[in-house]
């Protein structure tokens, strides 16, 4: 039998050696992607952007709208003195008054709700609340006696005067209070000195005090 010659010997060798490069070749990038495949780290879920609006925010609450100007009077509930109250742009002054000698001037704040607390001299005082525009119930403590009081809507005559002058050489301060009907309580102050008013005309503010005539101005806040 003939042996092969040299020429197929070599033959067979180049190709031998041709089918080993290209089987390692293509094991080689099997396994590289194999090994990039298991070495990249797993894909992580990202989150979610927070909302970029923000929360709806409630409702605000419905505005009050202030107590309207106005001019109220009326009597304690034990009828010794009378009180009258001025509005104005959310302040108030008030007057007490029993015609004889016990007076106070006070003035405060009004809320939204038509609360008040009015201040005077020597720890007086004033709580009173407005009813529906119509009026206004409270209390005033004066001389550690507190005298609970009613005042209704006062209108034109009716309200709260007052007049301050020198007569004399003698300092004048008088307040009124001039009630639904027309009745008047007033003191007139000389020099530290209280006294029962004499009676003013309303509509002109008019009032002859020691021989003279001053005139007594509708009081506001």
């Amino acid at each position: 039998m003939k042996r092969p010659g040299p020429l197929l010997t070599l033959l067979a060798g180049l190709l031998l050696a041709v089918f080993m490069l290209t089987l390692n070749a293509t094991t080689g990038t099997k396994n590289a992607s194999y090994s990039s495949q298991e070495s990249s780290p797993s894909a992580t879920p990202q989150a979610s952007p927070p909302p970029t609006g923000a929360p709806p925010s409630s409702p605000p609450p419905p505005s009050r709208s202030a107590p309207p100007n106005a001019d109220y009077a009326g009597r304690t509930d034990d009828n010794s003195s009378a009180v009258a109250v001025s509005l104005r742009g959310g302040k108030a002054i008030a007057y007490f008054c029993d015609g004889r000698s016990k007076e106070s001037w006070l003035k405060g704040d009004v809320k939204d709700d038509g609360t008040m607390k009015l201040t005077g001299k020597n720890g007086a005082e004033l709580n009173g609340t407005l009813k529906d525009s119509s009026g206004i119930r409270g209390t005033v403590d004066l001389g550690g006696q507190r005298y609970a009081f009613t005042a209704d809507k006062a209108v034109k005559p009716s309200g709260l005067y007052r007049a301050t002058a020198t007569v004399r050489g003698a300092k004048l301060d008088g307040g009124w209070i001039v009630l639904p009907g027309g009745k008047q309580v007033g003191i007139l102050d000389r020099d530290g000195k209280p006294a029962a008013a004499p009676t003013i005309d309303p509509e002109s503010g008019t009032v002859t005090v020691d021989g003279q005539t001053l005139t007594a101005s509708p009081v506001t806040p």
